[in-house]
């Protein structure tokens, strides 16, 4: 186990050219692909490659497809919404209109409760510190004879990815390696704060904020980097109201919050979304979670608390419904 853990934090990991895309934006529409119905939800030339991005609605997954001799019908986003209404994706999205209204946490903050275990978020809001690796040593560490990779969500914003290319490509080297599995929410490009703004005017109720920047502009950096976007959505410091949540929706994407902000004191129970800050601004919640881990050691060799994966964890909840 030592020598596993060494092996992490010593890791190098090589620098890779970022890839360059032209052309991206928005675009809805319907195709079939390796016999599954996706629906489209961006296009973009890869060197002149024409390829589209697609969420899989029963799944939640997404993945890249090209463009070439796939037959797709454009149609608009809430047209799609009907289409696939019996979807996980289309009853997330109605969810998360629903839900709208509420300042801050708005969105969906639980998971389906299979059995004992939690859905574990990790945010990488801009910070000049250097990223809390213990996070995922630790994780590596207890889970891996039951869970490997280990199912985990980032919530990463542009900046950070600006600013932190070493974490990053350690982060991309534990997830090739398969110690983790990684689900990539975006979580705004600039993820501006101020201390002194009340929250009706502050994160992205900031005014003059450019919505569309800070979503696509963050789904650009990730497919730069090699990074696959998923279909989630994380407001910066949970706060929003219901023209920019119903302006994020318009995005195809589903926002995500949390019932178990550890750092807050909020507990996490099962089937709890966990939210955790892995950008070196919150050794609270970082304390916390490792505590948690300790507590919940034979429990986890036992199989009897896993880690869920964000994606199957919300397909389950709105299966149900």
């Amino acid at each position: 186990m030592k020598t596993i853990l060494y092996l992490l934090m010593v890791l190098a990991i090589p620098c890779s050219a970022q890839v360059s895309i032209e052309g991206y934006n928005k675009y809805f529409a319907i195709t079939k692909y390796n016999n599954k119905e996706l629906l489209i939800l961006r296009k973009f030339k890869t060197s002149g490659t024409a390829s589209y991005l697609a969420v899989n609605p029963a799944e939640l997954t997404t993945s890249i497809i090209p463009a070439a001799g796939v037959i797709v019908k454009e149609m608009a986003l809430d047209q799609a919404l009907i289409y696939f209404e019996n979807s996980a994706y289309s009853k997330a999205m109605s969810s998360a209109r629903q839900l709208s209204n509420s300042l801050q946490d708005a969105g969906i903050i639980h998971g389906f409760q299979k059995e004992k275990g939690i859905t574990l978020t990790i945010d990488l809001c801009p910070s000049h510190k250097v990223l809390d690796r213990i996070i995922f040593t630790s994780l590596i560490s207890e889970f891996q004879k039951t869970e490997k990779p280990v199912p985990i969500a980032i919530s990463i914003t542009g900046r950070w990815m600006l600013t932190h290319a070493n974490d990053l490509n350690w982060l991309k080297e534990l997830e090739k390696s398969n110690y983790i599995k990684v689900t990539w929410i975006n979580h705004s490009y600039n993820h501006h704060v101020s201390s002194k703004a009340p929250l009706k005017t502050n994160f992205l109720l900031e005014p003059g904020t450019d919505l569309n920047f800070e979503v696509l502009g963050t789904e650009l950096a990730m497919l730069q980097h090699g990074m696959l976007p998923s279909v989630f959505f994380r407001f910066p410091g949970l706060v929003s109201d219901t023209e920019v949540v119903k302006r994020v929706l318009s995005y195809g994407v589903i926002p995500v919050g949390s019932d178990a902000w550890l750092a807050k004191g909020q507990p996490a129970n099962s089937g709890s979304i966990v939210l955790i800050h892995g950008n070196g601004n919150e050794p609270l919640g970082v304390q916390d979670f490792i505590k948690l881990l300790k507590n919940k050691q034979k429990d986890i060799q036992g199989k009897q608390w896993i880690m869920y994966d964000l994606r199957e964890s919300v397909e389950d909840e709105f299966q149900q419904k």
